[in-house]
Parts: C-alpha cells; sequence; structure tokens
C-alpha cells in the first residue's frame, strides 16, 4: 500500500468517527465466537469499593469553571485585574514576570483585543509595547486614534506562553470569561479583533486572511477582524489590506 492509500484510508476512519488506535493489528469482530452468559450469572451489580473505610477522593476542580465565577463576581476593572493576578488556575502564570492587563482609556469607543504577550509586553506589563506595538501605534495615528486619548487595548492571554508560542485551546478557554467580563466592564462601541487566536477566542472562527475587514459580532458587540501587527512586521505585502480595514474601522466610527 502506497502512502497516498493509506493517507485516503485513515481520513476515511477518522470521517467515521475513530479516534485512537487500540491494537496493533485490525480484530476482526465478526470472526470471534459470541460471549456466552454464565448459567449463574444473575444481574450485575454494582463492585463494593476495594476498602469501604477509604476516603472518596474528590473530583479535580474545573479551572474554566473557577474562572467563570471569578470573572462574574467582579464589578470593575480593578476588581477585574484583582481577579486575575489571584487565579491560579493557569500554568502560564507561573512562567511569566508580570500580569500583562491593559493599555490605553478605558471606556474607549474602541477595544482593540490582540492574542497574548510576548518579551516586551511581559517585561513592561502593557500590552504592544514591542516592535508590533509601535506598528500599531502608526497604524492608529492617520484615522485619529491613539491609545492615549480615544482606544483600549487588551489581550486574550494575560501572560506571555513560553517561547511565544501559540495559546493552546484550555488556556484560551480559561481566559474568556475574564476577557468576556473585561468587555462588559470596559463598554466599547467597537471591537478590533487581532490576528487568529483573537477570532478563535471571540468569534470561534479561524483563518484572518479570510475573516479579515468583513464585520462580524462578539458579545453583542461590532468586531472587526484585522492582522495582528506581528504579521504585518512578518508580511509587509499585507499592509494595503490593513490600511483598508483601518480605513473601515474609521468610517464606522463617523467624522473624526
Amino acid at each position: 500500500m502506497d502512502r497516498h492509500t493509506a493517507q485516503a484510508l485513515l481520513a476515511w476512519q477518522v470521517e467515521l468517527g475513530a479516534t485512537e488506535a487500540i491494537c496493533d493489528a485490525p480484530v476482526d469482530r465478526y470472526a470471534l465466537a459470541p460471549r456466552m452468559a454464565r448459567p449463574d450469572a444473575g444481574p450485575s451489580a454494582p463492585q463494593a469499593p476495594a476498602n469501604p473505610g477509604a476516603p472518596v477522593p474528590l473530583a479535580e476542580p474545573d479551572p474554566v469553571d473557577e474562572a467563570r465565577q471569578a470573572a462574574r463576581a467582579v464589578r470593575d476593572l480593578d476588581g477585574l485585574r484583582a481577579a486575575l493576578e489571584s487565579f491560579e488556575g493557569c500554568d502560564l502564570k507561573k512562567g511569566a514576570r508580570t500580569t500583562v492587563f491593559s493599555d490605553g482609556v478605558p471606556g474607549a469607543r474602541v477595544m482593540i483585543i490582540g492574542e497574548a504577550p510576548g518579551r516586551d509586553e511581559d517585561r513592561e506589563g502593557r500590552p504592544f509595547v514591542g516592535r508590533a506595538g509601535q506598528l500599531l501605534d502608526r497604524m492608529l495615528a492617520p484615522i485619529g486614534l491613539s491609545r492615549e486619548a480615544s482606544v483600549y487595548i487588551t489581550n486574550v492571554l494575560p501572560w506571555r506562553p513560553p517561547q511565544n508560542r501559540d495559546p493552546r485551546p484550555d488556556e484560551i478557554a480559561m481566559m474568556k470569561p475574564f476577557l468576556e467580563a473585561h468587555v462588559r466592564l470596559a463598554a466599547p462601541e467597537i471591537l478590533v479583533v487581532m490576528g487568529n487566536i483573537s477570532c478563535q477566542a471571540l468569534l470561534g472562527k479561524k483563518g484572518i486572511t479570510r475573516l479579515r475587514g468583513r464585520w462580524d459580532q462578539a458579545w453583542d458587540k461590532p468586531a472587526l477582524p484585522m492582522f495582528h501587527p506581528a504579521y504585518l512586521l512578518r508580511n509587509p505585502q499585507a499592509k494595503r489590506e490593513a490600511w483598508a480595514d483601518m480605513l473601515e474601522l474609521r468610517s464606522r466610527l463617523g467624522p473624526a
């Protein structure tokens, strides 16, 4: 069997619902002799614990549920920051220098949501302060926006992943309740969703080259997906599309 045929068969099995391989070779269940019930076997009864006196182990706490409860209890941005800093369910916190909470003007009409802190952000405790942040500032200025006066900025994750790897789905799920509370408390009119990870968290979609420039909804607010500035640094040819998205944002906001 050649490699392409093997790949096609594997894809067919996955479509049928197979999730893992149990044996080294397939088992023909139709060739097995039927299992005969013992004549003296009655209805199966629940097995008694091996040690009736042993304490029943407690279920592991669900960090996503803990995050929901903590985020639901906050009433302002200071309380949200405190809730994040006291949350111990995410291992990223152990390897980060700081909790990168936000920058800009709370209550601004535009809230920009990036993906996760990098090295510079982890050092300074503010989002978008490295080369990508400098490019973001240059993108905002021509349409009359700035973090000093008219935008509020945060990330999906408040802690830097090791070696700047992409956040895992479980890490996004843990931080999503806090992010939803952040949007609720900051109360922007418009969300700018920068990058694939942010689109996955807020919109449940990926594929930024397809999503960018098309208005969507996140938590009952209009959301505009855009290329992340870090992507533009690696792919300068995409700056034309990014500029078109900035003009779309300016048009949605109305005259400056």
